[in-house]
C-alpha cells in the first residue's frame, strides 16, 4: 500500500451527522471530521419525522468541504446510518413523504397485530432478529392501512434513499436489510412470503447488495455542484451502523465480545451462522448481517440515550450541561442507591427523563436517586449491570466464553460507564476506537477485498485503546447485581 490514499465516510447518527476524511497511507488509517450537523427530528401533526432534504443538504456540503481538506485523490464515498428507518418512493421515483423516525408513537399495539397473522415464534425462526417496536416491520405495518401506502413502488432505507439521491442507483445494503425483520436470516433474501402476510405490498423491495459494493460514481448535477474532479465513486458500504462498527473492533481472537456504545448500545459477538433457536428467541437475541457474510448477535441495550434525554429536560429548566459536567457529578455521587432496567418501555419514547427514572425506582420499591448526579450514576451502573446480564446470556446461548470485552464508539470516551463496565463484569474492557463505525465505513470501501481478519490488523495498527481493570470493589458489584436481578423481574419474561 503506497503514497495517500483519500476515502470519504458519512456517518449519521440519531443525534447529529458527521462527515469525515479518512486517510490510508501505507497501511495506517487516520479519521478526522470535516463537517457536523444537528440531525433533530421534527414532530408534525402526523407524527416524529426526520428532515432527511436538510440531512442531505448537509451531507453534500460535508463532501463538498472533504473534497477541498483531502490530501490524496478521493476515490469514493459512502454513507452510514442508524437502522429501522426508510423513505418509500413513487412510480417517479420521488420521495412520498418525509421518513417517520423510529420513537413515533405510531407503532404502539403493532406487535400485535402482527402476531395475529403470524406467530412471534414464526417471525424468529425466519428472520432471527430481536422483538422492539422500533423495526420496520412494525413500522409499514402501522403505514399498510394509509394511502400513501398504495402509491409506493419503492422502499430505500436511509443510506440507501441517499446512495440513491447521489448516484441515482436504486439497491437496499444487506447489512441494514437484515434489520427490518422483514429479512430471511437463512436465504439472506427479503422474505416476500412473511411481508405479504402482513399486508405489506412485495413490489416495494429490491436488489439486495453486499458490504463493498461499488454502486457507481456521482450523478452529472450532483458532481457539478460538488465540484468533485473526475469520477468520483459511491459505495454501499456495511451500512448499518453498527455493521461499520463491529468492522472496526480491534480483536485479535474470534472469542471476543463487543458493545458498540452510543445513543444505543449493542451488546454481541460475532458468529457464522445465524442462531434462531428457542433460547435465542427466549433471550431477545437479534441475528444481524455483518460484514464478509458474518452474524452480529447481538441484543440491544437502550444507552445513552437516556442520559442524552436527562440532559435535554434539564436544559429546558434552564441549566446549560455539558457531559463532562455531569459525569463529575455521576462521579461523585453515592453510588448504588438504586437501578432501573434500561430497556423498561417508558424509557424508549422522549419526554421527562430525570422523572420518569424516579418513577421507576418508586414503583420498584428503591429510594429513587435526589440529585443529577445520582441520577446520572442511577444509568450508568444500570447500564453496565444489563451488560453484564447480556454477556452472561450471549455466552449461554453460543456456548462459546468471552475472553475480550471491546467497547467501541462514541460511548468509549466515557470512562465512568466504561469502569462500571469493567467492574460489572469483573473483566478487562478494552476501550476504542472511538470513531469505530467512520473507521469501519471507510475501511470497507479502501480493504473491501479484503478478510476481515487483516482489516482489523491494519485498524489495530491505526488506533490509540484504553484498558480499564475491574476494581477490588467486587464484593460491592456482586450485591448490587443481585439487586439489579430482582429489578428485572419487573420488566423481563
Amino acid at each position: 500500500m503506497g503514497g495517500v490514499a483519500s476515502y470519504v465516510g458519512v456517518d449519521l447518527g440519531a443525534e447529529s451527522g458527521r462527515v469525515l476524511l479518512g486517510e490510508l497511507e501505507g497501511d495506517r488509517f487516520s479519521v478526522r471530521e470535516v463537517h457536523r450537523f444537528a440531525n433533530v427530528p421534527v414532530r408534525l401533526p402526523d407524527g416524529l419525522h426526520w428532515d432527511i432534504l436538510h440531512i442531505y443538504r448537509q451531507v453534500l456540503e460535508g463532501v463538498s468541504k472533504a473534497l477541498r481538506a483531502a490530501s490524496g485523490e478521493v476515490r469514493s464515498l459512502g454513507v452510514d446510518s442508524w437502522a429501522v428507518d426508510y423513505g418509500l418512493l413513487d412510480s417517479r421515483c420521488a420521495l412520498i413523504s418525509n421518513p417517520y423516525h423510529y420513537r413515533d408513537a405510531r407503532t404502539e399495539g403493532m406487535m400485535e397485530r402482527a402476531f395475529e397473522r403470524l406467530p412471534r415464534s414464526e417471525i424468529f425462526r425466519r428472520t432471527g432478529i430481536q422483538f422492539m417496536p422500533i423495526n420496520t416491520l412494525y413500522q409499514l405495518l402501522a403505514e399498510a392501512s394509509h394511502p400513501e401506502i398504495s402509491l409506493a413502488q419503492h422502499f430505500l432505507m436511509i443510506p440507501d434513499l441517499l446512495n440513491f439521491w447521489l448516484t441515482g442507483v436504486m439497491a437496499s445494503e444487506y447489512t441494514n436489510a437484515t434489520t427490518t425483520q422483514l429479512f430471511s436470516a437463512r436465504d439472506r433474501a427479503w422474505d416476500l412470503e412473511l411481508i405479504e402476510l402482513m399486508g405489506i405490498p412485495s413490489r416495494i423491495f429490491g436488489e439486495v447488495v453486499a458490504p463493498g459494493t461499488r454502486l457507481g460514481t456521482l450523478r452529472d448535477e450532483v458532481g457539478r455542484e460538488l465540484g468533485a474532479h473526475g469520477q468520483l465513486e459511491v459505495v454501499a458500504v456495511a451500512s448499518h451502523d453498527t455493521a461499520s462498527a463491529v468492522v472496526a473492533v480491534p480483536a485479535e481472537s474470534d472469542s471476543f465480545a463487543y458493545i458498540s456504545s452510543g445513543t444505543w448500545s449493542l451488546v454481541g459477538t460475532e458468529l457464522a451462522e445465524p442462531l434462531l433457536d428457542e433460547p435465542a428467541l427466549r433471550y431477545n437475541f437479534t441475528n444481524e448481517g455483518g460484514y464478509g457474510g458474518t452474524v452480529r448477535f447481538l441484543r440491544n441495550v437502550m444507552g445513552l440515550w437516556i442520559v442524552q434525554e436527562c440532559r435535554r429536560a434539564w436544559e429546558r429548566e434552564g441549566e446549560v450541561l455539558d457531559y463532562d459536567a455531569l459525569m463529575a457529578e455521576a462521579g461523585r455521587a453515592q453510588g448504588m442507591v438504586a437501578f432501573i432496567d434500561p430497556d423498561a418501555p417508558e424509557f424508549l419514547r422522549p419526554g421527562d427523563m430525570p422523572s420518569r427514572v424516579v418513577d421507576f425506582c418508586r414503583r420498584t420499591g428503591q429510594r429513587p436517586p435526589s440529585t443529577r448526579g445520582e441520577v446520572v450514576r442511577c444509568v450508568l451502573e444500570s447500564l453496565a449491570l444489563k451488560y453484564r446480564w447480556v454477556v452472561e446470556r450471549l455466552v449461554e446461548v453460543t456456548g462459546r466464553e468471552v475472553s475480550a470485552l471491546h467497547v467501541v464508539g462514541g460511548g468509549s470516551r466515557n470512562a465512568l460507564l466504561c469502569q462500571y463496565t469493567a467492574d460489572a463484569l469483573g473483566m478487562e474492557v478494552i476501550a476504542g476506537p472511538v470513531e469505530a463505525t467512520a473507521l469501519g465505513n471507510i475501511a470497507v470501501q479502501a480493504l473491501g477485498g479484503h478478510d476481515l481478519r487483516e482489516i482489523r490488523q491494519v485498524i489495530r495498527g491505526s488506533v490509540s485503546l484504553r484498558s480499564y481493570e475491574p476494581s477490588p470493589e467486587r464484593g460491592l458489584w456482586e450485591e448490587g447485581y443481585q439487586r439489579f436481578l430482582s429489578i428485572l423481574q419487573h420488566t423481563e419474561e
